[in-house]
Parts: structure tokens; sequence; C-alpha cells
């Protein structure tokens, strides 16, 4: 029977119309040999290699939440919400994605990260220049984050601008103000680099999209949108934080930070915080 099966699947295959040297390959637009070169591993610890690939895994996963976050900006700038919503979908799946790569974190114990956490060095995810650029496009502008950038001028350059740009929710009050809603004009127009202050107008005018859905319906599938997009970044946040809690406990972090203690405070953080208020109100 064995053999019988192999003569099948050779006559099928010869059946086939593959391209068995193509001009352009899997491999070749990939570029896998340079991919799996990446992982250049510091010690023989086992489990080194899955926190490599998991880190370099999830800066892909970021690079695209960046690709998606952009172009969603542009549309929304452009008032064409419909192509917004299915960027915004994709982002909060990609962090769904990025939340479950830490379960399988997870499975290295305490005795398995100390084999080679001295070989990190300084290094931290704390570092990433994607991830504090995803904040900063989402909203939260804090400049002292980006010095970790400095010696890099490229980087530092490029998250600099990004800092002084309006966030995806500035943008966002910006379409409410053109759509006849009542957005202070001081929020439509300020100094983007500064964090963003709560504003009872704002609530108010988030208030009346979900207090006449059928009448803006546009405005509250976009409102949804920010709020899957805030709750799966939260999600990613914690479980990031229960993770290392997990592993290391309250141990200081390899770049400096207080560890968990560092990561629970970002917890705190709010992309779109008059999203969260107005379901207090809403009757």
């Amino acid at each position: 029977m064995a053999t019988d099966s192999k003569n099948i699947d050779r006559r099928e295959i010869s059946e086939e119309a593959i391209h068995w040297d193509p001009d352009v390959s899997y491999s070749g637009y990939l570029s896998l040999d340079a991919l799996l070169e990446c992982q250049n591993v510091r010690t023989d610890s086992h489990d080194e290699m899955m926190f490599m690939i998991i880190h370099q895994a999830s800066e892909l996963w970021m690079k695209l939440c960046i690709h998606e976050i952009t172009a969603a900006m542009r549309e929304v700038a452009n008032d064409n919400l419909g192509a917004a919503f299915k960027m915004l979908s994709r982002v909060s799946h990609i962090q769904a994605q990025l939340r479950h790569s830490w379960a399988v974190l997870s499975t290295m114990t305490p005795s398995d990260y100390l084999s080679f956490r001295d070989d990190l060095g300084q290094s931290s995810g704390f570092q990433s220049f994607q991830y504090r650029e995803i904040e900063y496009a989402l909203g939260n502008k804090n400049a002292a984050l980006m010095e970790v950038h400095r010696r890099n001028p490229k980087r530092y350059q490029h998250l600099e601008k990004v800092l002084k740009a309006p966030s995806f929710y500035d943008l966002c009050l910006q379409h409410l103000a053109r759509h006849g809603f009542a957005i202070p004009d001081n929020y439509l127009q300020r100094d983007w680099s500064q964090p963003y202050v709560p504003s009872a107008a704002v609530e108010a005018a988030w208030g009346r999209v979900y207090a006449s859905t059928d009448e803006h319906w546009q405005q509250y599938e976009l409102a949804e949108k920010l709020v899957d997009l805030e709750h799966e970044f939260q999600m990613w946040r914690f479980s990031h934080m229960k993770t290392v809690e997990r592993i290391i406990g309250y141990r200081k972090g390899t770049g400096g930070t207080s560890g968990v203690a560092f990561l629970e405070k970002a917890l705190s953080l709010r992309f779109f915080p008059e999203l969260w208020t107005v379901r207090t109100e809403l009757q």
C-alpha cells in the first residue's frame, strides 16, 4: 500500500504544471535567507531562540501595524472612513496576534530565562522604536520616551516628526468638526507634541454620536473601531505585564525600568479618553 501511495503521489505531481525553477521563488520573494539568519543567539540556552524569535516576529507585526495605522490616518483626514474601518479592524486583529505571542513566551520558566538574561545586557523592549511610534501615532505623546533613541539620528528624527504631528485621535476630532460637531478650536489646532487633555466638550460630541447612531452611523462606527483598537492594545499591555511578572517577578527590567511596576503604570494610559468616559453618561 505504501508503494502504491508513492506512485499515486508521483503521478499526481507529474500532472501539475509546477514551476520547479521560478524566476521569483517563495524564498526569494520573502528574503528568507536573510530573515532566517537573523536569529543570532548569544548562549547555549535552549529558550533563547524562542525568546528572540517572538520578539523579532512582534517587531514585524508592529511594522504592519504602523503601515495600517498610517494609511487609516490618511483616510480619516480625507473623510474616507470606509477604507479606514477595514484598516482599523486589521490593526485590532494584529494586536490580538501580538497578545497571543505572550502565551508562547509564558511557557518559559524563571530558571529558563535566568540562563541567558545576563547576556541581554541593557537591551529591553522599552527601546523598541516601532512601539514608540505606534504610541505616538495613537496619542501617547511623551517626548522623554524617545530619548533612548537619540544616538540613532534617523530614528530619533522620525519619532520627533511623529511626536509633532496630529495623532489619530486628533484627526478624528478634526473629522467630527468638519461634520458639524462642536469641537473646541484649541483641540483642532494646538501643539501636537503635548499630551492630550480630556475635554467635556469632546465628550459631549461623542455623546451626540451615540445618542443618534442612525443619523451619525459612520462616526458611531469610527468610535467603536477606536474602542476596539484601544481595547486590544490594553489587552496586549496587560498580557505583557503578567508574562513579565510570571517570569521575573518584581525584578528591575534589563533596560533599567522598574519592570512590572513600570508596565502597570502603562495600563492607566488612555489614547481616546472621552470614548470611555462617555459610556458612563449615556442615557
